[in-house]
């Protein structure tokens, strides 16, 4: 700015702001009330230090159930077809056993509409072959009970034929061993009649009659002998009729035996068909009422997985996820493993659900405004791929501070931000603790507390 006025007023301005500043500086009553501040500031500073401070142990997660068939589902068709209606829609709340999915065969062995009647008449066929065959195995029971009553009464004749034929040998030997002798002795005579012939004392007619006897004793001994030789002739074809009746009789047995063995497994078989098609009538009825895909269990329809009329779905595909109604909500934290010793089951947790605001003071948790208290129940025996462990919290229900029920909104897989509520320690240890990065501390080992029955979380 130009100077252009004859007044120098400079030299006055400076003078006035160096003497105010000179008297601020040099006044003793500021330096005092800078010192009682300060004096103030480290007194509060100190009492804070020994007030207590609640540890807490930070862990994240989201929300999930304690049961997993409160888990979100998919609903799976038990057989190959083709789409022809949709019941429901998505976001619709299904009952138990709701028809969600209507489909119709593709199989063509199934596609007869009469065909749990024309296996019923297989069936009844076939049980007419089960008849038959039982009444053959019957009838070759009757036939080898006749074989056997006539072969012991054909070997007891055959046996006593036997018998006699032995009896009429021992008697022609024994009639062959007198002939025998007669003869000896009328051979003897001869000789003596002969001699005394000689010495006169017999005729020659005598003579002539002894050797006509012994003629006759002669051709005795031959027939006897003859006769002896028929006689065991007769024994050994008795011996042998004996033995080839046993044999034809045993192979009239054996035959008949054959005849039942063969009945015996055409009605086996008879008997496994009947059982292979009452069990195909049984799958064809379970089958025609897998044609319409049906609820597991109470849900929502979240999304479904197959769209359109007509679509062909395979076996066991998924069509739809279900979310069951009425879970039981459970908040999933991950901590580090360094944390993990330091919780128990029972432990007390303070939850922030996303979309709820709230403001947590970790030390004072008793001013917290916005969480939801809540009950470690599960911990984890082994940590997860990152090296941190999983926590379930259920809710910890306090009805004289009306405190512990979570909100209705919550859904499943929202995020949780939660805080485990250790022992009390005094400020300045967790700064202390804080500054070293030690993990939290408790002043006596941990001991489990008792956990909530599945009925009692449900009350709660």
């Amino acid at each position: 700015m130009l100077n252009l006025s004859n007044q120098n007023i400079g030299a006055a301005v400076w003078d006035e702001e160096f003497t105010r500043s000179q008297k601020e500086l040099l006044d003793p009553k500021g330096g005092r009330r800078i010192g009682r501040i300060m004096m103030v500031a480290g007194v509060m500073f100190l009492v804070i230090l020994f007030l207590p401070w609640r540890q807490t142990i930070e862990g994240t997660g989201t929300l999930t159930t304690l049961s997993p068939q409160d888990r979100p589902q998919t609903v799976q068709n038990a057989i190959a077809g083709r789409i022809e209606h949709w019941a429901v829609r998505e976001g619709q709340l299904v009952k138990k056993g709701d028809t969600i999915l209507t489909i119709s065969e593709i199989k063509d062995e199934y596609f007869d509409p009469n065909l749990p009647q024309r296996l019923r008449e297989q069936l009844a066929a076939k049980r007419g072959n089960v008849t038959a065959n039982a009444t053959k195995i019957n009838a070759t029971d009757q036939q080898l009970a006749a074989l056997r009553t006539t072969l012991e009464v054909q070997l007891s004749a055959a046996r006593n034929r036997v018998t006699q034929a032995r009896n009429t040998v021992s008697i022609d030997n024994a009639d062959l061993v007198a002939v025998n002798n007669a003869f000896q002795i009328a051979q003897a005579r001869l000789t003596r009649y002969e001699a005394g012939y000689k010495n006169g004392l017999f005729s020659l007619t005598d003579i002539e009659s002894r050797r006509l006897k012994l003629q006759e004793d002669l051709a005795k001994v031959t027939a006897q002998r003859n006769k002896l030789l028929n006689s065991r002739q007769s024994l050994a074809n008795a011996t042998i009729e004996l033995a080839n009746l046993r044999a034809k009789y045993e192979q009239d047995i054996a035959k008949t035996q054959s005849d039942r063995s063969s009945a015996m497994s055409s009605l086996s078989s008879s008997e496994g068909e009947v059982a292979a098609l009452r069990n195909k009538i049984s799958n064809v009825e379970v089958r025609r009422g897998m044609y319409a895909v049906r609820a597991p269990q109470a849900g929502y329809v979240v999304r479904t997985l197959k769209a359109g009329i007509g679509e062909t779905i395979k076996e066991g595909e998924s069509i739809a996820t279900l979310q069951p109604d009425a879970p039981v909500l459970a908040a999933e934290l991950y901590v580090r493993a360094m944390d993990v010793p330091l919780i128990q089951r029972g432990r007390t947790v303070r939850l922030q659900f996303d979309g709820w605001p709230a403001v947590q003071f970790s030390g004072w948790p008793s001013v917290a405004v916005g969480t939801f208290g809540g009950t470690v129940t599960v911990i984890d025996v082994i940590s997860t791929t990152n090296g941190r462990y999983r926590l379930l919290v259920r809710p910890k229900v306090d009805h004289a501070n009306n405190d512990g029920v979570w909100p209705n909104q919550l859904r499943l897989g929202s995020g949780v931000y939660g805080w485990v509520i250790l022992d009390s320690v005094p400020v300045w240890y967790e700064i202390w603790r804080q500054l070293n990065g030690f993990p939290p501390s408790l002043q006596a080992a941990p001991e489990e507390a008792p956990i909530k029955n599945k009925a009692e979380d449900k009350k709660s």
